[in-house]
């Protein structure tokens, strides 16, 4: 009888709901309000951001509600650096850094690798954040972004249809 590798499509989904489920309510999605310490109390250990592996990262929310991005960006120049919001979504680009390969050096470890950074997209809702007053700054190889929260938050509800009984002629 061969191995058969079985996967349980239920708990994978099980877990995708409850991570979605945590991020809503840390953005505040409860139906009562909510105090700025109520913010804090998910799971650390989360990633909410897996798809992204280069460059090292750090995504957080303060206690102000403001969302954070910290890209570790070595070697990088800040002219080759892309920022811009598309729908829901700030999407990140980078140029990879012109180095020129050491020609007769034989390496003992070469973790150090340039490569592009195309396209990323990082979740910033447009209803919840107020991405005109995003502040990027890059300093000492960290770029870090600060997007503040919007000071009314907008709901995404429906607009209400009144029905009305019709007359007879």
């Amino acid at each position: 009888m061969k191995d058969r590798i079985v996967i349980d499509i239920g708990q994978i989904m099980d877990e995708i709901f409850e991570a979605t489920r945590n991020l809503g309510e840390s953005f505040g999605g409860g139906a009562h309000e909510r105090k700025a310490e109520d913010y804090f109390h998910w799971n650390d250990q989360t990633d909410y951001y897996p798809s992204y592996s280069y460059p090292p990262m750090n995504v957080y929310l303060t206690k102000a509600k403001e969302m954070v991005f910290e890209f570790a960006l070595a070697g990088f120049q800040e002219q080759d650096i892309q920022i811009e919001y598309q729908g829901d979504y700030m999407v990140f680009s980078a140029k990879s850094p012109e180095m020129e390969p050491e020609e007769d050096v034989r390496y003992f470890k070469r973790r150090l690798k340039f490569k592009p950074i195309e396209n990323q997209r990082y979740y910033v809702p447009e209803d919840k954040f107020d991405r005109e007053a995003t502040k990027a700054v890059f300093k000492n190889g960290v770029l870090k972004i600060t997007v503040p929260p919007k000071e009314t938050i907008e709901t995404k509800e429906g607009i209400k249809v009144e029905i009305v009984k019709e007359e007879d002629e």
